[in-house]
């Protein structure tokens, strides 16, 4: 059985209580800041950081006597795996604002590398290897209706002409925050269940219907 010499490292927060004096808030973080004296320093044992990995030797008591060996993914400290995924998630962000300035679709190389981005966010969360085989790309999906909320306000105008019961009322009585809160609390509560349901009865059965015409041909 081999033997493997480990460094294991965690992180203890070193706090102190110093008063500033300053014109503002800012100045007296700034103040703090650059503050180098640590004479009245405390240590916060109850807030340190998770034990990770910091080295891995291979031997008995060999840590610095050679070559490290690469510490697996998942023992690396969490808050680094995190801050080096941003940067990651930070890209595919700046990616996807492009085309949609650009109104372009989103490439499907993006598409993929997304998914793989989401699954390794979701490895970082619990602790286990990036993934490593590729991850499949998601299946299409399409969008079968649109809420638009200067629609909402055509639509608020319309009653107000025909409907009685708000007689004196007028469209600019109803602010654009107003139709933007109501239009999220359809958004988030109309069932629409059925509805995409039958669109994907209607769907199946246009490709059955197709599926027919291509046998009968034959």
């Amino acid at each position: 059985m081999p033997d493997f010499t480990i460094e294991t490292t965690y992180h203890l927060p070193v706090f102190r209580h110093r008063t500033y004096a300053a014109d503002t808030l800012d100045a007296a973080c700034r103040a703090a800041i650059e503050d180098d004296s640590w004479d009245i320093a405390e240590k916060d044992f109850d807030s340190s950081g998770p034990i990770h990995i910091t080295g891995i030797w291979d031997g008995a008591h060999a840590a610095y006597a050679g070559p490290p060996i690469q510490i697996p993914q998942q023992f690396n400290e969490p808050v680094q795996r995190r801050a080096r995924h941003f940067e990651i998630l930070l890209g595919l962000l700046k990616i996807l604002f492009d085309d949609i300035s650009a109104a372009r679709p989103p490439s499907l190389d993006w598409l993929t590398r997304s998914v793989w981005a989401i699954a390794r966010g979701e490895a970082i969360l619990a602790g286990d290897p990036d993934p490593e085989e590729p991850v499949g790309p998601p299946k299409p999906s399409h969008v079968l209706a649109r809420l638009q909320e200067d629609r909402v306000r055509a639509a608020i105008t319309a009653v107000l002409d025909i409907d009685p019961n708000f007689k004196g009322s007028t469209p600019e009585a109803v602010t654009d925050d107003e139709v933007h809160v109501a239009c999220l609390s359809i958004a988030t509560t109309m069932d629409f269940s059925d509805v995409v349901g039958n669109a994907e009865f209607q769907a199946a059965l246009l490709e059955f219907r197709s599926l027919h015409r291509r046998l009968a041909s034959d």
